[in-house]
């Protein structure tokens, strides 16, 4: 059996463009994806912290230390630029493999630098 589980995210970054008339998916600076472990083409959940808006697509690098965070397509209507949001890789596992595992944060700052990476710890697990 395998269970869902949060992967990685990039947390509180700002759009800094939507293109309704792209294919679709969403433009991430490649170091950004290098961080947080993410792949082109991966998979992954947008939620804007701005209108609550969560939806699905999937990654297309862009341009390592760029800042870009674009959302392209239908996606693009559900975002503005300086919107803050929440992207999201989740991965299949065993049970076995998720009682030993630790997701990556990135965290960034309003230009969609790195500021930190840590692994996410379950609650109660705090040292």
């Amino acid at each position: 059996m395998f269970i869902t589980l949060f992967k990685s995210k990039i947390h509180r970054a700002t759009v800094t463009g939507a293109n309704l008339n792209y294919m679709g998916s969403i433009t991430i600076d490649r170091a950004l994806l290098d961080a947080a472990g993410i792949l082109p083409h991966e998979k992954v959940q947008v939620v804007n912290n701005n209108n609550g808006a969560r939806f699905e697509t999937y990654v297309i690098a862009g341009p390592p230390h760029s800042g870009v965070i674009c959302l392209n397509g239908a996606a693009a209507r559900l975002v503005q630029p300086g919107d803050t949001v929440i992207i999201i890789a989740y991965a299949l596992m065993t049970p076995e493999e998720a009682a030993g595992f630790s997701p990556t944060v990135v965290m960034v700052d309003g230009q969609n630098r790195v500021v930190e990476v840590r692994r996410e710890e379950a609650p109660g697990e705090e040292g």
